[in-house]
């Protein structure tokens, strides 16, 4: 068969190479330099027994560190029965371009335990997540310092709280420890906005990408998120943030909805919040009122819909060469990691589809995480030195405006123009700033470069042109 035989699978670990074997093309580096940006530094795989019920179970996991070109390594913690070896390697490796693209001064890693956490009850849950936290203490792969990992698919903030406190039992006297992992409650040394980061991190970066009036000409589509219509495609985390703020914040029309269960399509548009409360009340999104349903053996189909915007947010490899030439979207969005094979990008991309790809626009996260771990080393929460200082500065400026004018301004405007930012409002600030910024370093690399087939090319090269200045830096290569 050949390579371009849609029967052909690529694995998500093959499709990241390829992407990175693509964009080395287009620059002019030491071989050897270049190997060992791509080469993954570190592979942990354990297995640990674990006591659930009366019997022993023994547990599969991993951690990567794909790269220390900077410290601490970092990136997320898995709970999937998908989760093998090669997958690890593969989310650890975007996790390194991730954060370069985003100036985010980590090298990246990843983290896997092969279970289906539906299965288990949170007490069980909680000795597996604590084992496993143990073996990352033993072999010196978490801590400030070294290795920050945060919630991924199957993990949230309780799983981060056990590993905090985990951490934080065996090493009592290191008073940075709250800094061992990122995406806490916020009432354990967590930050606001974490929750929301990557699903508001794919809106800002939408949101800039539609809003270049010659990008969407060139799409037949008109300047704005506003009124363009969106699929999506998985309803966790992720996904659902990203319709939320897209709709309330963006005036974005969701037409298109797949979870496990199946897929809804109403072209007229579907309330985001009402069909979260529907599938909350009945376990389901079939069958939601005005809308057509899928069954779960058709759920794929919501990659077909007609929409402006697909946005795949489950897990990777959903766009293959066996669906790609039926995606009628003209923007890809790609909210989850490794969504689409280096193989089906080459059909989008010859169809004139537009990829926003995922090491730059799933970035919203590792950015907030970011922030927390600032937060958590310099001991104290974002606006607490500022806030009163500037509203207090605010309300006099009013008080100005209204005694020159002689104009009275109500006390709810007053309140909006004099209020001093919460930590909720630097955090979202500072996200939005970093997503603008990266996707213009990005997109002038492609304007710059007749040749490169489209911006995740451009992403690649901006990562690994940064990641290459580390290791120039250091001497290593010439």
């Amino acid at each position: 068969m050949s390579k371009g035989d849609p029967k052909v699978r690529t694995s998500f670990y093959e499709s990241v190479q390829n992407y990175f074997d693509k964009a080395a093309e287009h620059m002019d580096l030491h071989a050897g330099l270049l190997s060992q940006i791509r080469e993954c530094n570190s592979i942990y795989r354990m297995h640990f027994p674990v006591k659930i019920g009366e019997d022993y179970k023994i547990i599969e996991a991993y951690r990567v560190q794909h790269s220390q070109h900077r410290s601490p390594t970092k990136g997320g913690i898995r709970y999937s029965m998908h989760v093998n070896q090669e997958e690890v390697m593969a989310l650890a490796t975007l996790m390194t371009y991730k954060c370069a693209i985003v100036d985010v001064p980590f090298g990246g890693a990843k983290g896997g335990v092969k279970i289906n956490p539906w299965d288990y009850e949170a007490g069980d849950l909680e000795r597996i997540t604590r084992r496993y936290t143990t073996e990352l203490i033993r072999r010196n792969m978490i801590g400030p310092a070294v290795d920050v990992p945060a919630p991924d698919y199957g993990t949230g903030p309780r799983e981060m709280a056990w590993i905090y406190d985990t951490y934080r039992a065996f090493k009592s006297d290191d008073i940075d420890a709250a800094g061992c992992v990122t995406g806490k409650p916020v009432h354990q040394s967590g930050i606001q906005g974490r929750t929301e980061a990557t699903g508001r991190g794919v809106y800002y970066g939408l949101r800039e990408m539609c809003s270049i009036e010659s990008d969407m000409k060139k799409l037949g589509l008109s300047k704005g998120i506003a009124g363009k219509t969106m699929v999506i495609q998985g309803l966790g985390n992720v996904g659902s943030y990203t319709a939320k703020i897209s709709q309330d914040e963006g005036d974005a029309i969701i037409v298109g909805v797949s979870e496990v269960e199946g897929a809804v399509y109403n072209a007229k548009g579907i309330d985001i919040h009402k069909l979260l409360q529907f599938r909350a009340e009945t376990g389901s999104i079939l069958n939601y009122p005005g809308a057509e349903s899928f069954g779960k053996d058709k759920r794929t189909a919501v990659m077909e819909f007609d929409c402006d915007i697909l946005v795949p947010a489950a897990l990777e490899n959903q766009i293959t060469m066996e669906n790609a030439h039926k995606i009628k979207a003209k923007i890809i969005a790609e909210a989850a990691n490794g969504p689409t094979t280096s193989g089906a990008e080459e059909v989008l991309l010859k169809a004139g589809k537009v990829i926003l790809p995922d090491l730059y626009l799933n970035a919203g996260g590792v950015t907030v995480s970011y922030f927390e771990w600032l937060k958590n080393l310099s001991h104290m929460r974002f606006g607490r030195m500022e806030k009163r200082f500037n509203q207090n500065t605010y309300s006099r400026i009013v008080d100005l405006v209204e005694k020159t004018t002689g104009k009275p301004i109500t006390e709810k405007e007053k309140g909006l123009i004099s209020r001093g930012a919460d930590e909720v409002d630097l955090v979202r600030s500072g996200l939005e700033e970093t997503m603008i910024g990266s996707y213009h370093q990005c997109r002038d690399i492609l304007l710059s470069k007749p040749k490169m087939d489209g911006l995740r090319t451009a992403a690649f090269v901006n990562a690994i042109q940064k990641i290459s200045s580390d290791y120039l830096s250091m001497g290593v290569f010439p």
